[in-house]
Formats: C-alpha cells, structure tokens, sequence
C-alpha cells in the first residue's frame, strides 16, 4: 500500500521537489539508522543475546532496514534494476565508507594497520565468497529457479549462515594466536562496555527502547520507499539507468548509517568493530535476494545483467584490498590516508567509470 501511494504521489511531480523529498529521505535514513543502531546494541545487551542465532540475526537485519526497504520497493514498481544494482552495488559504496573511517583515524597508522585481529579478514573473505555465489547465479537460466527463487538467491542464504556460524566459532574459541605489533584493536563486541561510551538508553525500560526500535525500523522503512520512488523518478527524468543509480546515489544514501557508525567506532578507538561492521553488513545484504525473488516471482540474478556483474566484480576488489592490508599491515599514511584507502579510491574511480561504460552497453 505504501509503495502504491508513494508511486501515485511522485508521478506527477518535479525534479525540485524529487530532489527535495530524496534529501529529506536521506536525512531521515541517517539519523533513523543511528537510533536505530544504539537500539539495537541496547536490546542485544538487556536480552542477553550475545552471540546466539537471534542476536546475530537482530543485528544484520536492523543494520540493512534500509537496503530491505529500498529492495520491497523497487521489486514491488517492477524496477527490477534498480533493486539489483542498490543490493550489489552497495557492497562497493559501503566498502568505501572505510577509506572515511581511515581519514578519521589519529596517529601515525592507518586503520588496516590497527585493526589488530584477523577476524575482520575472515568476514571479508565472507563478502568475496557470496560476492561469487551472486555472481554465477547471474550465468543460470530463470528456468533454474525453484518456487521463483534462484537457487544462487538460496546459496547465499545457506553461506551467509555457515560463515556467521564458523566467525562466532572462532571469536569464542580462539583456535589460533596472532600477534600484531602497534595495533590497537578496541572492543571485540559492541556488546561490551567501553569507558568512554555512554550506554545507550540506560534509564529507560526495555519496553520504552523496543518501542524505540520499531519507530526507527518505520521511519526507515518509509524513508527507504520514499528513496525508492523518488531516486526511480529522478532517474527516469534524467535518462540514468537505473543499475547506475542504485549502485552510486542511492547506495550512498543508505550508506549514511554505515558512516556514522563507522566514524563512532574510529572515535572510540574500536578499529575492529570499524572495519567488521561493514563486512558484516555487505554479507547479510545480499541475502535479501531471497526475499527480492520470492516478492517478485521470479528471479532477479539472471536478469542482473553485465552492470551489475561488474559491480560485483568491483565489491570483491575492493574488500580483497583492505583485507590484503589487515595481513600484510602496512604502517605508513599518506595525505592522512593508509595505502589501502588510497588504492581503493583509485580503483573505485574507474570502476565507477567501467560501469558507465558496461552500463552503456547494455546488459
């Protein structure tokens, strides 16, 4: 009903007033994502949920709101597009959320270099495991589908939850020892106190912090449908195709959060938690194509397209460079940024540049 209305509202409307609704929506994505965030890490706390299924569960759901949103909304107009290149291509934008994280960092080191534990590297290769599920399941047949879903779509469930299980294996029974000279790696969990960190909503009930959450998860999902209809318009006025604009703009906008969260964690000198939490997000994001498929009743992957093949190709590059650098641990900064961040930019540029190119072709 939300998408109809939301559909029927901006047909007939302008690009001023598009453009200013999208901002709004942006706004509003951003400041409901970091509630939304502090909610989170509060209910995991008072519910004791720690590393068990539904905790790992609450966490990666609450953090891609507004990838879910954007999903549901693109699937439900028919812009099939769209919906594909904001899931794949977000991996790439919220990739690059770390070269900001890395700015912010003080010292002498850069953020890979501080990073201090190889469990990051693990949620990494994650990503670059399911980046190449998604991959092969764009080279099946939508006869191959079961019930409307891509059995790629069903893959990267069945990883997604193997690595989840594998990560939390290895955070809880430590089954090797690594010693990274200079690191500072902060917080395992989030869960845990920091000193400088005041817990969120402590004097509240919660009741009062579960009725936060569902009021931000709204806000978000009514942002995210707002983003939706009027990025879809805008694109459509413009002549941009609409995997370009998933990928770029409209991933960058509900990457927000991510920033914020990020640059938090930098702040508190939880470099772990920095850099894991965006593995940790691009992973589970992709597992909404399953949802994608069954919304739209057929499969999204065969139909994804050379674009959005590049811009998977493009995720996989970009978290090869930061988890390469969290092993090989390189120690200096340059204009305030790592190597890595520096090489990431580069290679993101002209694959921002490909993608035109790609995207030009046709699928």
């Amino acid at each position: 009903m939300l998408v109809a209305i939301s559909e029927v509202i901006v047909g007939d409307l302008g690009a001023p007033l598009l453009v200013a609704i999208f901002l709004v929506g942006a706004l509003a994505t951003w400041m409901a994502g970091i509630v939304l965030s502090r909610a989170t890490d509060s209910l995991d706390d008072r519910l004791k949920l720690g590393d068990a299924f539904g905790g790992v569960i609450l966490l990666a759901v609450s953090g891609s709101l507004p990838e879910l949103a954007i999903t549901v909304a693109a699937v439900m107009q028919g812009n099939l597009d769209i919906a594909a290149g904001n899931l794949i291509g977000g991996i790439a934008v919220q990739t690059m959320v770390l070269v900001l994280c890395d700015r912010a960092v003080g010292g002498d080191h850069p953020l890979s270099y501080l990073v201090g534990s190889l469990i990051p590297v693990l949620e990494g290769a994650l990503v670059v495991v399911l980046v190449a599920v998604m991959l092969m399941g764009t080279m099946l047949p939508p006869s191959a589908a079961v019930a409307g879903v891509s059995p790629a779509s069903i893959g990267i469930v069945v990883a997604w939850l193997i690595g989840i299980y594998l990560i939390g294996r290895v955070r809880r029974t430590e089954p090797w020892q690594v010693a990274m000279p200079g690191s500072q790696p902060g917080r395992r969990h989030r869960r845990l106190p920091h000193p400088m960190a005041k817990h969120p909503f402590a004097r509240m009930s919660t009741l009062a912090v579960g009725l936060i959450f569902l009021a931000a998860s709204a806000v978000t999902l009514v942002a995210g449908v707002a983003l939706e209809a009027t990025g879809s318009a805008l694109a459509d006025q413009a002549g941009i195709n609409g995997v370009v604009f998933g990928a770029t703009i409209l991933a960058a906008a509900t990457a927000l959060p991510e920033i914020s969260t990020g640059l938090e964690a930098v702040r508190l000198g939880d470099h772990q938690l920095a850099m894991g939490d965006i593995f940790g997000g691009n992973a589970f994001q992709l597992c909404l194509f399953v949802l994608a498929d069954l919304l739209a009743g057929t499969p999204l992957l065969p139909h994804a397209g050379a674009a959005n093949a590049w811009l998977g190709a493009l995720g996989i590059v970009l978290t090869g460079i930061y988890i390469g650098t969290i092993i090989v641990r390189l120690e200096r900064r340059h204009a305030g940024l790592g190597a890595d961040s520096i090489l990431a930019v580069l290679v993101f540029a002209v694959g921002m540049w490909g993608l035109q190119i790609v995207a030009a072709g046709g699928p």
